[in-house]
């Protein structure tokens, strides 16, 4: 039985931090839980990543912490944090603390650890980090997450809930491996083809670390928000879907559209 057949479908979508005001950034927020989607996202960088290069940008984790005050029922988190920007420990405690802030509705946290091992050169270059080789950076979140599950399990108070851990990235030799062994959520770029081809290097990965491929949502990026397009994703099992959306305006026509496939199917 595949992923899609046990799992809800679910609609995210990242809030991209740049060229717009923190004020439409958290009405965008509002009307995205307004609306019904499911997961909302934003990214883990210092500066724009399209567009003027020096526009306006804020900082992820501080917002997730705002986002978690906001709302009282999404699920959010980054897509993703850059695991090179801060000390492992410091993460999980930031995690945790951002997850108690987001229990205030119902006692339960809504917030999801979305990691990866960092790439946006500007982003270490100007704030001081080694950018090292791709090599070195997955080697660091290698080492980094067996770290942030531990300090998790003696922080004082725990979690309210076994954070689930995202893990965005492709690469067959390492980052898959690192989704067998940790995540909950596998975020892909891959277009149809090669998500069919990444699925079966990750059950090998997975028979490998002693995991069910089925305990892992699989989740993609669907920027267009085109069902057509999704429809053809969610038989290779793919069940989370985010739409990418942009300031200044933010528009919600893509997102609307994901949200009323969903319907179509679930309802």
């Amino acid at each position: 039985m595949s992923p899609a057949t046990v799992r809800p479908i679910r609609i995210g979508v990242q809030v991209q931090p740049q060229h717009a005001p923190y004020s439409a950034i958290r009405d965008t927020v509002r009307a995205l839980e307004d609306l019904g989607v499911d997961v909302v996202f934003n990214w883990d960088h210092f500066f724009p990543l399209t567009g003027e290069p020096d526009g306006l940008h804020f900082e992820s984790w501080t917002m997730l912490a705002a986002i978690a005050e906001q709302t009282s029922r999404v699920e959010f988190g980054a897509l993703v944090n850059c695991n090179s920007y801060r000390n492992p420990d410091l993460q999980a405690d930031m995690a945790r603390t951002i997850d108690h802030i987001s229990a205030h509705a119902t006692g339960t946290g809504r917030f999801i650890f979305g990691t990866g091992s960092g790439w946006f050169e500007r982003d270490y270059d100007e704030y001081g980090y080694e950018f090292g080789t791709v090599g070195s950076r997955l080697d660091d979140l290698a080492e980094a997450l067996p770290r942030i599950e531990a300090r998790w399990a003696v922080l004082n108070p725990a979690p309210t809930r076994d954070i689930p851990v995202l893990i965005g990235g492709g690469g067959e030799k390492k980052t898959l491996r690192l989704v067998a062994r940790h995540a909950d959520i596998w975020h892909s770029f891959a277009s149809p083809e090669v998500l069919e081809r990444k699925l079966g290097i990750l059950a090998e990965h997975c028979a490998a670390e002693g995991r069910d491929l089925a305990e892992i949502e699989v989740s993609v990026e669907h920027r267009s928000g085109d069902p057509a397009g999704a429809d053809t994703l969610l038989a290779l099992g793919a069940t989370l879907f985010t739409v990418g959306i942009g300031g200044p305006d933010y528009p919600l026509d893509g997102v609307r559209r994901m949200l009323a496939w969903r319907d179509g199917l679930t309802g």
